[in-house]
């Protein structure tokens, strides 16, 4: 079993050949080892690294058994903004009349968004979460975006349908592209995103853009890695590695490069944790941070000690574009071996990066003859490096070289510094070529370590990566038996990992998730099933199979890129200690993007779990305050007592949220019909019922769109699954939950006029809501401010705001630790456990997703700093904390191994899951097998937990528990941000 891996890097191609069956062995089964140059034509630094190991293990091609190769290639690209390899993309949205207000590129950095951003359009189609149509598929509008595309020049084009990883016939996406092909011509490339990602539209859309911009590229290096493969005389299986770790074939690779994006980051993980031995030792202490250091980036990520990556939360960013890939946390910088060093005489500025000179380094850097001074010219400068010709740089003087190495070495510390999760020194393991530059000790980091063959780190992990098959879709469960539906995906994700190339006896199913769909009446059930195994010999096809679209020779790249934008990590360091936010001399609070950024991820810390994601709402109000609608919010304390606020939200499944975003007509028809309906023709703003989720910011949105503004307050200081746990219908005020409307955004709105009791409302809107798609806009009676007040949860915008201040500034110190502690200081409350996520349990009972997620301590060789925190209360080893839930947490207790159990707290107190590498909030459904979690309480409004009328709606006994309400510590009324920020 002769494994080959080659790491195709920005400046250097590694190889490496790996014997399977020698793997405990010292050298740990590499039998040769090689580095070359990245050539223009990469063809050739794989077929010179390839062709040196196999002569000197002196093996036949023959022999090999496969070949994987793993490229940083495109994420280079993005990384850089290089704008020569990205492309201009135009985007077709399938969607109807919804997803208009989170528009394409809305969420892309402003440079990235310039560079890619070539035409945006809607036509009709898309699925309901149930697989029914939201609109017939309009061919004539499509032929329309087609001919603005054609007028604008854009080859690469992006097709994204609502739901359309439900779409198994083709009947939107695929017909899409046919009629584009058609009118656009064969030679257009067209990404259909159902093929890119799973679940999440403006993700699954991100990626898609990424993937369209950089195809032409893509298929010029996959080009080449063939032509050396047919050089070569190898007939053995071509594999690329993806951004999990795992293999695709080559042909994929061409038209799905996005998947490969960070395989050189992730094979860099693997490898280096290989060639470190930490599968063949345990020590338990401190978590390593890897640093692998190529020729054009610096990526860094962190291992734990049991030799596994830390994983990174439920959504991944590449050059500052959120997708959702699941891959180990890492963090990239332009800074290598190629780096361009500059000296500004007048200012006496030394910078190192963060454009390269990449794989032209032993042409253009000073040591090899060239006129560009590079980071490795440094290296050789300060006797680091014996490479090239030292006598070419006697130009450089100890001055230069030292500020460069101090520009190097600042580098590198803040960004070792941004992924440490305390302030404690770090272990570092240094891998990668460029690696040489790095000096031997780095402010914060206690050792550093270079393993045997740490040049090729990449090239090892790459030849020892695996094969995978997943199958990610939603389910209706009405009428048939889970158990066969699971069998069923569970043969067909076997099924794709043995076409990947696995071996049929080594292939098994690693993960099954059932996640139940929330807020829905037809028991639709997300399931995620993924196997995986070893690359077995048979069943694989060999070079020349693959069907790569052909570019032509000439076309090939023989320049470096000419032009880079300013990168992120030259962009001034924002302060979220000196941030103030903007309130007129109206004693309005004018929000601006920093100021929603905060609200949103405060909200989610008081959703508890659910209220759905309030990312993409938090994206709306951006794009308002980019049209100059800014949003604004006013202290109830300076409005009269009179003025009416009409309370909005959404109602229906975080599930179709993330896919059938709102359009922007849903809520104002929602409004209009109940206006209409109560004869109100004024409003003076908008408040939330719930302020935990994605309804705390929905509020926001409609205000900011129809111009007024949006009260401190909210109905309910959390999240609650129910539209009669509201505190104007808990102590039972006129108008608390009807009349109602609600509106689904293609012409069906209703008014519910009267019902028999509050808890009616819900049952009746749950159903209509289902029939709508399971999301739809609800406008309910509005209440006064003296009402609002009254029977309200005063400052909780305000509250939200600080909550996510607290985690901004933990970040910005790099102190993850501290995130309970500045919680605390927001609000009363205490930590209760740290450790990682065992089990999840999941069912539906009417509608609601009930379950309960399982948390155990960490054990020796998972630990890190972050669990030494004297706030985090003593617990034993095999103790396991207990968290129910519908929808929403609803209490937290300790089990311990005599059986016995603690009751920790419960509602109406709030208990939230954070993500302990972030700090940010877990919903429900993001709860997930090995995810390192923080779990703290904090103290409800007292209207709630001192009243009986709170206690019997929002208690332990509404929701079925036979356990006392423990409270989780002194509650405090929240902060006004306008009192304390406005001009005096």
């Amino acid at each position: 079993m002769l494994r080959i891996g080659v790491d195709v890097g920005g400046t250097n191609t590694d190889g490496v050949l790996i014997d399977v069956s020698r793997t405990a062995e010292p050298n740990r089964g590499i039998l040769a080892s090689f580095k070359s140059p990245t050539t223009p034509n990469v063809s050739e630094g794989i077929e010179t690294a390839v062709q040196t190991v196999m002569e000197e293990a002196r093996v036949d091609p023959h022999e090999i058994t496969s070949l994987t190769i793993g490229t940083t290639h495109f994420i280079n690209a993005v990384l850089e903004q290089d704008v020569r390899r990205l492309k201009k993309v135009a985007v077709i949205r399938i969607c109807g009349p919804y997803t208009r207000q989170c528009p394409p590129f809305v969420d892309f950095p402003p440079q990235l968004r310039d560079i890619m951003e070539g035409h945006v359009g809607y036509v009709d189609g898309g699925l309901q979460i149930d697989g029914s149509e939201i609109l017939p598929l309009s061919e004539e509008q499509v032929v329309a975006e087609c001919k603005i595309i054609k007028s604008k020049g854009i080859n690469n084009v992006v097709l994204v349908g609502v739901f359309s990883a439900l779409d198994t016939e083709g009947n939107y996406e695929l017909k899409v592209r046919e009629v584009v092909l058609r009118e656009l011509g064969r030679d257009v490339n067209v990404v259909c995103s159902s093929e890119v990602g799973h679940l999440g539209l403006l993700e699954r859309e991100n990626a898609s853009i990424l993937n369209a911009s950089i195809l032409t590229f893509a298929q010029r290096t996959m080009r080449g890695f063939k032509r050396a493969m047919h050089r070569l005389n190898l007939s053995c299986p071509l594999y690329l590695t993806q951004n999990d770790g795992t293999l695709t074939t080559a042909a994929k690779a061409a038209a799905l490069p996005i998947r490969t994006f960070a395989s050189g980051q992730t094979n860099s993980m693997r490898g280096a944790s290989y060639l470190a031995g930490l599968d063949l030792r345990k020590e338990s202490g401190k978590s390593i941070i890897v640093c692998d250091l190529g020729g054009t980036t610096c990526d860094v990520g962190v291992l734990l000690p049991s030799g596994f990556p830390r994983q990174a939360a439920a959504y991944i960013e590449v050059g500052g574009v959120r997708t959702s890939f699941s891959m180990p946390d890492l963090l990239s910088i332009g800074l290598g071996g190629g780096s361009r060093v500059r000296h500004e005489e007048v200012h006496g500025k030394t910078t190192v990066g963060p454009d390269s000179v990449g794989h032209f380094i032993t042409r253009d850097a000073k040591v090899f003859g060239g006129d560009v001074l590079t980071a490795t010219d440094i290296a050789v400068a300060l006797g680091r490096a014996d490479v090239g010709d030292k006598s070419k740089i006697a130009d450089v003087t100890p001055d230069l070289a030292a500020a460069a190495q101090a520009s190097i070495k600042k580098q590198l510390e803040n960004v070792i510094d941004r992924m440490k999760t305390t302030p404690e020194d770090a272990t570092v393991l240094m891998v990668g070529g460029g690696s040489i530059i790095a000096p031997d000790s780095l402010e914060g980091v206690g050792e550093i370590l270079r393993p045997p063959f740490f040049g090729v780190a990449n090239a090892v992990g790459a030849a020892m990566a695996k094969v995978a098959g997943e199958v990610d879709t939603i389910e209706i469960l009405e009428g048939k038996q889970l158990s066969e539906v699971l069998e069923k995906i569970k043969k067909d994700a076997l099924a794709r990992a043995i076409a990947a190339g696995g071996d049929p006896g080594k292939v098994s199913v690693v993960e099954v998730q059932n996640l139940p769909v929330q807020y829905v009446t037809n028991q639709a059930t997300r399931i995620i099933v993924k196997a995986t195994g070893e690359l077995g010999v048979e069943g694989a096809s060999g070079i020349g199979q693959e069907d790569i679209k052909i570019i032509p020779e000439e076309d090939e790249e023989v320049e470096p890129p000419k032009q880079v934008l300013k990168k992120a990590n030259q962009i001034e360091k924002f302060d979220p200690l000196t941030y103030r936010p903007t309130i007129n001399e109206h004693r309005e609070w004018l929000l601006s993007e920093t100021d929603l950024e905060w609200i949103a991820e405060g909200a989610y810390i008081l959703g508890t779990g659910g209220g759905g994601s309030p990312y993409s709402p938090m994206l709306m109000c951006k794009e308002l305050i980019r049209e100059g609608k800014v949003p604004k919010i006013v202290d109830p304390d300076d409005v009269p007592a009179d003025k009416l606020f009409m309370r909005t939200c959404f109602m229906g499944s975080p599930s179709v949220g993330m896919e059938r975003m709102t359009g922007g007509n849903e809520m104002p028809a929602a409004l209009d019909a109940l206006m209409k309906h109560m004869d109100i023709t004024e409003i003076a703003g908008t408040i939330s019922d719930e302020i935990g989720g994605g309804n705390g910011i929905a509020p926001i949105v409609v205000s900011g769109s129809i111009g007024v503004a949006t009260l401190d307050c909210d109905l309910m200081g959390r999240a609650y699954p129910n539209m009669d746990q509201t505190l104007p219908a808990v102590f039972g005020i006129k108008h608390a939950s009807y009349p109602v409307a609600l509106a689904d955004g293609v012409g069906n709105s209703l008014v519910m006029h009267t019902a028999k009791e509050s808890k009616s409302v819900e049952t009746i809107l749950r159903n209509v809501c289902t029939t709508m798609g399971s999301s739809a806009a609800v406008a309910v009676a509005p209440l006064n401010r003296k009402q609002c007040q009254d029977y309200g949860v005063p400052y909780s915008v305000s509250q939200s705001w600080r909550l996510g201040r607290a985690i901004a500034i933990c970040r910005a110190k790099n102190d993850m630790k501290a995130v309970p502690s500045a919680i605390f200081e927001v609000q009363g409350g205490k930590c209760l456990f740290v450790g990682k996520i065992v089990d999840v349990k999941r069912e539906v009972r009417a509608g609601w997703t009930w379950g309960e997620v399982t948390i155990a301590a960490l054990q020796d060789d998972e630990q890190d700093e972050t669990t030494k925190d004297p706030m985090v209360p003593t617990y034993g080893p095999n103790d396991l904390l207990r968290i129910p839930f519908q929808n929403e947490n609803i209490a937290a207790y300790l089990d311990k191994p005599d059986r016995t159990r603690e009751i920790l707290t419960s509602v109406p107190d709030l208990v939230s899951v954070l993500d302990s590498q972030s700090g940010s909030n877990l919903g429900t459904p993001e709860y997930r097998y090995g995810l390192r979690v923080t779990v703290i309480a904090l103290a409800g409004d007292e209207k709630w937990t001192k009243t009986k009328q709170g206690l019997i709606s929002g208690g332990p006994p509404r929701f079925g528990l036979d356990i006392p309400f423990v409270a989780a510590g002194k509650y405090r009324t929240p902060s006004s941000v306008i009192k304390e920020y406005s001009p005096k």
